[in-house]
C-alpha cells in the first residue's frame, strides 16, 4: 500500500524526495500518514480537497476487503 501512495503522489510534487509516508496501527485500523514538503502542500490537496479524494479513493479501492483492518490516509504537515 505504501508503494502505491508512492506512486501516485510522488509525480504530482516538485520535491518527491522530500515525500515521506508512516504508519501507525490502531484498534481501529491502519494510518497511512502521508508527509510532503511544504510547497507541494497545495498540489497534493488540490482546489477543494479533490485531489486528496482522488487519492484516498484508489488507496480504499486497493485496500478493498481483503485487509482486515480498515485503512486510513491523513495528509499531514
Amino acid at each position: 500500500m505504501k508503494d502505491l501512495i508512492l506512486t501516485i503522489v510522488k509525480p504530482l510534487v516538485d520535491h518527491p524526495d522530500s515525500v515521506q509516508i508512516s504508519i501507525d496501527e490502531g484498534a481501529n485500523g491502519l494510518t497511512y500518514k502521508l508527509s510532503v514538503h511544504p510547497e507541494d502542500m497545495g498540489k497534493v490537496i488540490g482546489k477543494q480537497g479533490r485531489v486528496a479524494k482522488s487519492i484516498r479513493t484508489v488507496v480504499y479501492a486497493a485496500a478493498g476487503s481483503s485487509q482486515q483492518k480498515k485503512i486510513f490516509l491523513e495528509i499531514v504537515e
